[in-house]
Order: C-alpha cells, then sequence, then structure tokens
C-alpha cells in the first residue's frame, strides 16, 4: 500500500510540474485567512503543495474503488480481476461443468485421455509451428487453437514481437523482421514468436467464446497464483511435479483443484497466459482451455446453443471431441451443425448452424461422403485456414496467401448464386428447395429462365440444386447464367499446406519409442499443388485438352510439338476434403500421400 501512495505520490507531483497546481481543497494560504496575515514561507508552501497533492491521490483511490464514483469502472475492474483469480467452482458449478463435458458414465480411459494432452508445439523444424498430439480424443481443441496460431504466425508476425513480454531468444537475423510475405520455413521460428502467437490465439477465441466482453481462464490451485522456476528447476519440472498423482476422475477432483480467473481486457488476459502458459503446456493443457472457453461462453449459453443438451461434448465411446466443441472455438458458439444460420422445422423447433463470419474456417470429409453441408461462413473463413474433420480425426488446412480465396467472375456468380439457394434450402444440405424458393433464387440473382425450362425445373415440386446447376450452366451470361462462349475463364494454381499433429508414439516429447525406433506416425507437413481445371466439369476440361492436342498436331505439319496435358492428379480423401471448397480440383504432391486420420 505504502509503494502505491508513493507512486500516487509521484504521479501527482508530475502533473503538477506540468500544469498549474489545483485549487487547494483543505487548507488556504495564510494571507488567505481573515483577509491578510503573515506570507507563507517557501518551506510551508512546499510541504502544504505535499499535503495536497497526497490528499488528491487518496481521493482518487477511494473515488476507484467505490462503485458509481467516477472513474469508478477502473477500480471495479482491478478488484473484480483480483478476486477473480482466488475464485474456485462450488461442487455444484463442478458437477454441472463434468456432466456437460463427459457426462455421467465416462470411462477412465476417456478421462485419462483428456488429462494427459499438452498444447506444445513439435520439436521438429520443418513442424516446429506445428501442435503435438499424443492422446487421441482432443485432437477438436488443439486443431483449433492450431488454426489460429497458424494465423497469427502467417499473418501478423510482426505484431508478435511486440506483444511477448518475455525477452526473445533470437537475434534480428532469425526473426524475419523485414519479412512481410508469409514463409513456409518454419523452422526458423523462435520459441518466443511461437509462444506469443499461442497465447494471443487463445486470448483471441477465449474472448471470441465470451462475445468479446470476457475471457475465463481455468488453472490449478495446486500452483499457486504464478509458476516460478529457479536455476535448480524448470518451469516444466515444476509443473511436472506438482502435477505427480494428480488423477481426474470425478466432478469432485475437478473442484478441488481447479480455479478460475476472469478477465474483461485483452491486456490482462493476455498477460495472464503468458504467466501461466507452462501450465497448458502441460498434461493437463488442452483439458484447462477447453474448461476456460465452455466458462467463458457460460454453461447456460453453452446448453442453449446445442440441439440436444442431454448429451455430453466428449463423444463416447471414443472421446472424441464433438462438432460442438470445434465450433465453439472456431466461432464462440457450441452450436451442433456446420450449414449456415439455422433450420426450421416446424413447430417452434429449430437446428442451429453457424451465424456468423469466422476468422478461420472448417472443411469435412463428411460433406463429400454426403452426410452434411458445409456453409459458407466456415467454407470462406477471413483467412485461408481451415480445420479439417474426418471420421475419427481433425488436422489443419492452410494457404500461404490469401489470393487463393479470389473469385473470378464466374466464381463470383456461382458463389451468389450457391447461396441463395441454400438459404431456401430447409432439407438440412440435402439440395433441394421449393418451388417457391426457387422463384425467390431467380428474382435475387437475376436469373430470367425460359418458361420449359422452368417448368420442368417445378414439374416435381421440388427443385434438386444438381439439375438447376446444369440449367444455370446451359444458361447464357446475358440472361443470368455461366454459358461463356468466349471460354476465357483462367484455370486457378495455387499451393496448399496439410498439417497433422498426431504422434502416435512420441510420448511427453520424445523422439523415440521403447525400443529406440523412430515413431510410428510424427507431426507432418505436406504441401499440395492445387489447380482448378477452367471448365466448369472435368470432362469439358478433357475434351479441350483433347481438342487443343489434336489442333497442335495438326497446325505442326508433322513437327513434334509439346502436347498439352493436365495437371498430374493424386488422391488422397483429402482431396475429396478440398473438392468441397473448390469443386473440380486437382491435386498433387510429393512422398507419402497427406492423412487426415
Amino acid at each position: 500500500m505504502a509503494d502505491r501512495e508513493d507512486e500516487d505520490l509521484q504521479m501527482a507531483i508530475r502533473m503538477s510540474m506540468q500544469c498549474s497546481p489545483p485549487e487547494p481543497k483543505r487548507s488556504k494560504p495564510l494571507e488567505a485567512i481573515a483577509g491578510g496575515g503573515v506570507p507563507e514561507s517557501p518551506e510551508a508552501k512546499t510541504r502544504r503543495l505535499q499535503r495536497e497533492l497526497m490528499a488528491a491521490a487518496a481521493e482518487k483511490r477511494i473515488a476507484l474503488g467505490m462503485v458509481g464514483g467516477g472513474g469508478g469502472d477502473v477500480g471495479r475492474r482491478e478488484k473484480e480481476e483480483e478476486s477473480a483469480m482466488n475464485r474456485e467452482l462450488s461442487l455444484e458449478e463442478a458437477n454441472e461443468l463434468f456432466d456437460v463435458v463427459f457426462g455421467s458414465e465416462v470411462s477412465k480411459g476417456i478421462l485419462a485421455q483428456w488429462s494427459n494432452q499438452g498444447i506444445r508445439f513439435s520439436s521438429d523444424p520443418e513442424t516446429s509451428m506445428g501442435l503435438v498430439q499424443h492422446e487421441g480424443g482432443p485432437c477438436g481443441v488443439l486443431a483449433a487453437i492450431q488454426a489460429f496460431v497458424l494465423k497469427y504466425i502467417l499473418f501478423f508476425r510482426d505484431e508478435l514481437k511486440d506483444v511477448l513480454s518475455m525477452p526473445l531468444d533470437c537475434g534480428p537475423s532469425t526473426l524475419l523482421k523485414s519479412q512481410s510475405v508469409p514463409s513456409n520455413n518454419f523452422s526458423l521460428l523462435t520459441e518466443g514468436v511461437k509462444v506469443s502467437a499461442l497465447v494471443r490465439s487463445m486470448s483471441e477465441i477465449l474472448f471470441m467464446c465470451g462475445n468479446n466482453e470476457k475471457a475465463t481462464i481455468a488453472s490449478l490451485n495446486i500452483l499457486g497464483k504464478d509458476i516460478h522456476h529457479s536455476e535448480e528447476m524448470s518451469g516444466d519440472k515444476v509443473i511436472t511435479k506438482a502435477l505427480e498423482g494428480l488423477t481426474i476422475e470425478s466432478a469432485l477432483d475437478l473442484q478441488k483443484v481447479l480455479r478460475v480467473e476472469t478477465y474483461t481486457t485483452q491486456a490482462s488476459a493476455i498477460k495472464r497466459l503468458e504467466a501461466v502458459i507452462p501450465l497448458f503446456q502441460s498434461r493437463m493443457g488442452a483439458l484447462l482451455f477447453l474448461i476456460s472457453a465452455l466458462l467463458s461462453r457460460g454453461l447456460e449459453l453453452v446448453q442453449t446453443d446445442r440441439d440436444d443438451p442431454s448429451q455430453p461434448l466428449v463423444t463416447a465411446p471414443f472421446g472424441h471431441a464433438s462438432q460442438e466443441i470445434v465450433n465453439l472455438l472456431l466461432c464462440g458458439q457450441a452450436v451442433p451443425n456446420v450449414f449456415d444460420g439455422r433450420m426450421d422445422l416446424g413447430g417452434g423447433m429449430f437446428l442451429k448452424g453457424i451465424s456468423l463470419y469466422v476468422e478461420v474456417g472448417f472443411l469435412t470429409l463428411l460433406e463429400s461422403l454426403s452426410f452434411c453441408k458445409v456453409g459458407q461462413y466456415l467454407k470462406w473463413p477471413k483467412w485461408p485456414i481451415w480445420v479439417v474433420g474426418s471420421e475419427s480425426h481433425y488436422t489443419v488446412l492452410f494457404a500461404l496467401d490469401t489470393s487463393v480465396q479470389n473469385e473470378n467472375e464466374l466464381e463470383e456468380r456461382e458463389s451468389q448464386i450457391r447461396k441463395a439457394f441454400d438459404v431456401q434450402d430447409q432439407s438440412g444440405g440435402g439440395g433441394f428447395i421449393s418451388v417457391e424458393g426457387l422463384h425467390q433464387v431467380l428474382r435475387e440473382t437475376n436469373i430470367e429462365l425460359p418458361q420449359e425450362k422452368l417448368e420442368h425445373l417445378c414439374s416435381t415440386g421440388f427443385i434438386v440444386w444438381s439439375e438447376f446447376w446444369q440449367v444455370i450452366l446451359d444458361l447464357d451470361k446475358s440472361s443470368g447464367g455461366l454459358k461463356d462462349s468466349s471460354g476465357l475463364m483462367g484455370k486457378k494454381v495455387f499451393d496448399l499446406y496439410h498439417f497433422n499433429g498426431i504422434a502416435k508414439s512420441d510420448l511427453n516429447g520424445s523422439q523415440v519409442n521403447s525400443r529406440g525406433d523412430t515413431p510410428l506416425q510424427r507431426p507432418r507437413l505436406t504441401k499440395l499443388r492445387v489447380s482448378v481445371p477452367p471448365r466448369w466439369t472435368p470432362e469439358e476440361f478433357m475434351a479441350d485438352v483433347t481438342v487443343s492436342s489434336a489442333s497442335n498436331a495438326h497446325e505442326s505439319s508433322g513437327k513434334d510439338t509439346e502436347v498439352t496435358k493436365p495437371e498430374p492428379s493424386q488422391h488422397a480423401p483429402l482431396v475429396d476434403c478440398i473438392r468441397t471448397r473448390w469443386p473440380r480440383a486437382v491435386c498433387s504432391w510429393s512422398g507419402d500421400p497427406p492423412s487426415i486420420v
């Protein structure tokens, strides 16, 4: 308290040197008493001014701490955050939290998976920007954080150096200060930059879950307020020692060790995350971050977001992160579906999807299998980064250049028509609309269909997307269609990168297994060359190649010519995911095919 008073006094004195002293409030110069008197000495005047400045500083502190007082918001916020530092969940809150996440019949194996997964970067230089997964289940949490980490590393790297409060262990040459274009040379990233990206990503996700008003950070009360380390013991060792013997098998176990802290400013949350980042890197990290996100949103709102709040967020029998968890971390709401908006089932019942544009997106193999429909919000995120879902795993796809999302004229038209169609699609992504919906789409997109085409589409009472799309492809541009007799639509060629952080035998950061062999699977980064044909169907593209080759041969009059060939095509399940975003895409890569499992 004395230090605080000295700081206030020094601040008040500095202010008095910069401007006129405040009018005296508690004493007056002696010459002002009774209309005159003995003049005040310089020493007495100095002491009086100091007393007045100290009193003013004390008044400021009182005012800041008063509810409803002028400037009281700042004081209240400071006091609230200080008190939040020591807040522990009640047993009732812990029971509710445990039930929402795991349910009442969770196995010890699933609890062990979620209690043994840290948020740690790969030690391999080529994948040093990636988070490593050792346990099955929490990959949905890791992939969502990974997507935001890549956002900062690729597109905000210059800002990262200014955020991190700890000193960076590198020089200007390795920090790439002059670099303004994203690079795939991740081996040059320093630990300080990566931690800074991680902290900012975590803070952004938590504030997004808290409606950009607050962020709740879950930590453990067995560690004290801060995590200190000495020359004898590193921060990691301090955490490891503190976590020895800790198991989470019930709500009571969680309640005994969990502490929550709520912050209302990004700066304060970032500062706290930096202080406890070793804890999130420990084996409890993924679980603590999930709890942080849920409490930032509020358990009541989380349950309101969901279509079926009776089921746990961690799914049985394998303990995978549900789509609700992934959506919460990507858009701040624990909705269960990936289509845009919500679907009206009638009778006041709705299925809830994504309701806003997102920073990083989502693609899934399940869409290529016609099990769901990913909407425009998730397919077209602000930054070219997507979490990729398969039946059992989450990975990340990204580009270094935002131009991969740019569209030419016809692609923009396709997106416009598809979005208008999807708004009228009440089938849950089934791809068909009513006759009334079709007329609304035609009005919104200025499409003029010939009467016979319109009658044919409407003959069954509903309109399937594939049939409607074929009509649009055959309709001239002047009527709002996509038929382009000039054939000037250009081919798109760009690079994508895929990261899979699974390390099946890379336990606790070790790079070898018990036999001394290399791990069965290590974190892997794959570069893909993607080519989108210049026509709307692969058949048309191949037909053009044949015609072009024959024409060249004819014009050469028997001379050797270079025959035009399509891009070499390779296939893997990831390609099916990519084609849900870029239809007709042809992909190729070097080495083993990218894995999404």
